[in-house]
């Protein structure tokens, strides 16, 4: 909904949100997950909650709510709150403020009493966390401190020991140190929100005295805002490329009247240095793994002469899709997508050209189409719009556009082969699967989050959730990870699921994904053959597996199927369940990829 998207208008998001809601509630073929999400708020939350619930369901998350009342957020997780622990959050929400801190130093203090008092209003949290972490084992998104909205000493404020703005910068740099060393746990940066909200007029302190808001009315939707996006890269409904466009967008002018050598870009003037700093900003993008194409109506060869320039920032390397031609462009990003192997609704569009913009919105509604007016809040525009939060890093992330451009690199080689067992050949493949290990929980996570064409249940996981399965004795986890002559394709697959409580010799499968970077690769026969492997370890003989369709991944509804299992039963909307008997005399399925498993202690 394009209300709901930035930049947004609050006042109207807050006036229309029951509308809002309704509307929301009422679009077709709507499928969204649910999770229960507990808010603890140091202050009142009521409007937090309403907000936050409309950029949810905007984004595919149907939220469920928890809300502890008036400043009761240490006491419910510390002194057991039935209501709070019965209710099992998939994730919490803990909304302190500067207002939550009721001690600062005092100008006799000494260092090694100030020291002592920010310990004293660290450790609270610190228990609570630590708490949550042991109780309800889920993701935890707390807030930092926003700055005092009055300085006593002035400037002398952010230097000295006995200022407020130095000891709030110590609590939140020790937040940080938490926050850096305990997985699951996420900062909402609301120190940096005041700080661009204007702090007089986030913190002015009518709404506090009046109704206990830690923050004005019309900042909640930012704050809202905000948290959403933790939310929804946690369970990745993050965008994974841009699409940008050239002329006026990444350099001032047209490149193919003006010529390269006339567009505006570098150092000479302020309007080309403006370009030149989008462009940095779009290059940074790559290392969070980031995908980068061009959507240009241009010829080709005007194109890349402009991205050839010597002081053009992005150059043809740094794009693994490049559109310069004449089409329309809605239809260039069903073709980009379709080269990537990537949902539409992965795209981020990025385009000067408001009639432009309008088409693609018009013809390819899933694509997040941000409105980019003027070159100089080009950035603003994308970074606060948090198409691309982020709340962790993993190798993979760091090596995605080498994995992607190795990918392309295999459909062209499989263009030459008349057989396409050959052609799986001559990949010379190699596959490590094994249980989940640590260093690859984030990336498990993560691809229970994104993968959507070839996830038979489309269950969602955070990275709490696998660690949970990996350390409990009834289930049997896998990754798999594929190496070929091209590169490595890191973690694509993960199957999990549990022995029936009932009869230990049935297993269910839970989650069976897989990236579609590898759709076609043979690494779901090798994964069934390690499944099948591990539940014989186990006195195990019957497998049975599930299929919830989805609108993506009608892809896999007969996968069961080409695995040799049996249908035994259908609904109405198509959910599907199969049975698989292992034979005494199992055939291996996988001939192509030669397969060893790590050290789980890996």
């Amino acid at each position: 909904m394009k209300e709901l998207e930035y930049p947004f208008s609050a006042e109207y998001i807050l006036k229309k949100r029951k509308s809002i809601k309704k509307s929301l509630l009422g679009e077709e073929n709507q499928r969204r997950i649910q999770k229960r999400i507990a808010i603890l708020g140091g202050s009142t939350t009521h409007d937090i909650r309403e907000m936050l619930e409309l950029f949810l369901l905007n984004a595919g998350i149907e939220p469920v709510f928890y809300e502890s009342e008036y400043n009761q957020y240490w006491q419910d997780v510390m002194f057991d709150n039935p209501e709070f622990t019965e209710f099992h959050p998939d994730l919490i929400f803990i909304h302190t403020s500067t207002r939550n801190i009721k001690d600062f130093p005092r100008m006799q203090d000494s260092a090694e009493e100030i020291d002592a008092l920010l310990e004293n209003v660290y450790a609270p949290f610190a228990q609570m966390w630590d708490k949550i972490a042991d109780t309800c084992q889920c993701p935890v998104i707390q807030n930092n401190f926003e700055l005092p909205w009055y300085r006593l000493m002035g400037n002398l404020e952010f230097a000295n020991p006995h200022g407020r703005i130095h000891f709030i910068n110590r609590l939140n740099e020790k937040f940080a140190q938490y926050a850096g060393t305990h997985k699951n746990f996420y900062i909402n940066d609301i120190h940096y929100l005041a700080s661009c909200y204007g702090l007089q007029k986030w913190a002015d302190p009518f709404y506090w005295h009046m109704y206990k808001y830690a923050c004005a009315v019309l900042a909640i939707p930012e704050l809202a805002y905000n948290v959403a996006n933790i939310v929804k890269s946690i369970y990745g409904k993050n965008q994974k490329a841009l699409v940008l466009d050239l002329d006026n967008t990444l350099w001032g002018g047209v490149v193919g009247d003006d010529g390269a050598d006339n567009i505006e870009i570098g150092q000479e003037t302020s309007m080309g240095q403006l370009y030149s700093e989008f462009q940095e900003y779009v290059k940074a993008h790559k290392d969070l793994g980031i995908l980068l194409t061009v959507n240009s109506k241009n010829d080709e060869e005007n194109a890349l002469a402009g991205l050839g320039r010597p002081d053009s920032v992005l150059k043809p390397e740094d794009f693994l899709v490049i559109k310069a031609n004449w089409e329309n462009k809605d239809r260039n990003i069903v073709e980009i997508a379709r080269e990537l192997n990537i949902g539409t609704d992965s795209l981020v569009f990025v385009d000067d050209n408001p009639a432009e913009r309008h088409i693609v919105q018009t013809q390819a509604p899933e694509v997040k189409v941000p409105e980019m007016e003027d070159v100089v809040h080009f950035i603003t525009t994308l970074d606060r719009a948090g198409y691309f939060e982020v709340t962790g890093i993993s190798e993979d992330d760091l090596k995605r556009n080498d994995m992607y451009k190795a990918n392309m690199e295999r459909k062209k080689q499989e263009a030459g082969f008349e057989s396409y067992d050959d052609y799986l050949l001559s990949l010379d493949m190699d596959a490590q699967i094994a249980p989940f290990a640590p260093m690859y929980m984030a990336r498990i996570a993560q691809l229970t989050n994104k993968s959507n064409q070839f996830n038979l249940t489309t269950r969602r996981c955070s990275q709490a959730d696998i660690e949970g399965f990996a350390g409990n004795p009834d289930y049997i986890t896998l990754y798999g990870k594929l190496n070929d002559k091209f590169g490595d394709n890191g973690v694509v697959s993960v199957v999990f699921g549990h022995q029936d409580e009932g009869d230990e010799t049935l297993f269910h499968i839970d989650l069976w994904l897989m990236s579609c970077r590898v759709l076609k690769r043979d690494m779901e026969f090798a994964m069934m053959d390690e499944l099948v492997s591990k539940c014989r370890d186990r006195g195990i003989g019957r497998i049975k597996g599930y299929y919830y369709p989805t609108a993506k991944n009608g892809m896999v509804k007969d996968f069961y199927g080409k695995q040799g299992f049996t249908k035994t039963g259908e609904d109405a909307e198509g959910n599907t369940e199969w049975e698989f008997i292992i034979p005494e005399e199992y055939e291996k399925k996988n001939r192509v990829i030669r397969v060893h498993e790590a050290e789980e202690a890996v």
